[in-house]
């Protein structure tokens, strides 16, 4: 028997490791997951415009529920990818902070579920054009995107900073130009004031993003090994 076979067999049987590895498989779907479920509906719900409305607006109408479920899975499996990250990446600079960084993203993703974005422009069918009035709930929707966009940006440099420590070049780059894109994006939406060019351009950052969070967390996974006791 190969040392590399013995490897892999003792990371097999090792439980702390295929709780690690589970762990970073729900950061390897949760993206995909909520990419593909937004995208859905807004092929298919009546009225809605991808280079106009932002997906937040999906949980608006009578199918609104399907994305506020899209928000709540979408968390608890980037809350998961968080403690997941934490112990792929200990010991060593960053794994704590990743954590809460991560983690705190997640919470933001069940926030924006439960505080609804307001119906704007035209959505859903039969709300007036314009951006409309915004509401307590509103309010805190836009509150937790922001809290959480923000600290996924900053786990994007946190990451790439610990990445650069150990030599790995190619990740610490793609960690750092991701937060740099998502940030763009984020500051585009931001002042944008519903704009075309601003909303798609959020939308390839969402893109971006959760494309970072997935490699990640399939590299991690692939690189989990069992820890001394």
């Amino acid at each position: 028997m190969t040392q590399q076979t013995r490897t892999a067999n003792t990371a097999t049987c090792d439980p702390r490791t295929n709780v690690t590895r589970s762990l970073l498989g729900y950061g390897v779907i949760a993206g995909p997951v909520y990419i593909a479920v937004s995208l859905a509906q807004a092929l298919t719900r009546d009225g809605f415009d991808l280079a106009r409305h932002q997906w937040s607006l999906l949980a608006n109408g009578d199918l609104g529920w399907i994305q506020i479920a899209n928000f709540m899975v979408t968390a608890l499996a980037t809350v998961a990818c968080a403690v997941g990250l934490h112990r792929a990446l200990t010991p060593g600079r960053g794994a704590t902070w990743a954590l809460r960084l991560v983690g705190v993203y997640g919470v933001s993703l069940i926030g924006a579920g439960i505080f609804r974005a307001d119906p704007a422009l035209g959505f859903p069918v039969g709300t007036p054009e314009g951006a409309g009035a915004i509401s307590w709930h509103g309010m805190l929707h836009f509150a937790c995107g922001a809290v959480g966009f923000l600290c996924l940006i900053a786990a994007c440099f946190v990451i790439g900073r610990r990445f650069a420590a150990e030599g790995r070049t190619e990740w610490a780059l793609s960690s750092r130009v991701t937060g740099v894109l998502f940030l763009a994006a984020f500051a585009a939406v931001a002042i944008g004031a519903g704009a075309v060019w601003a909303n798609l351009t959020f939308v390839t950052g969402i893109v971006i993003v959760w494309a970072w969070l997935s490699g990640l967390s399939l590299h991690l996974y692939r690189r989990a090994t069992p820890q001394p006791s």
